[in-house]
């Protein structure tokens, strides 16, 4: 951890920053817990909600073959509409939500494989 002093308009701040190196160390035990228990390893790419919201369109069906970059799911948060995006292309091999469900912070929506 470092620590530096800005000065912004004449005031002086006092900031610590945790360097990229440090963070390995004190890292792994939190980053294990939030694994979604319903995909599994091998079953494909895992589109995840970016933010907690409700889900107001889901635009994809298992089957469906979609490009990296198509809209599969709407998600409304903070009253915008935000869409979500194929992670990878290939066929909707699975569908984890419908329309009207209040979803978590990197919630598990659709799974491509």
């Amino acid at each position: 951890m470092k620590i530096y002093r800005l000065k912004v308009n004449g005031k002086v701040y006092v900031v610590e920053v945790e360097s990229v190196e440090e963070a390995p160390a004190s890292a792994p035990t939190p980053q294990a817990a939030p694994a979604p228990p319903k995909p599994t390893a091998g079953e494909g790419a895992v589109v995840k909600a970016p933010m907690q919201g409700t889900i107001i369109d889901v635009k994809v069906r298992v089957g469906d073959v979609v490009k990296r970059g198509d809209v599969v799911v709407v998600l409304e948060a903070m009253k915008l509409e935000n869409d979500i995006v194929s992670t990878a292309s290939g066929t909707v091999k699975e569908v984890l939500v419908e329309k009207g469900q209040n979803v978590d912070n990197q919630a598990p929506l659709v799974i491509i494989g």
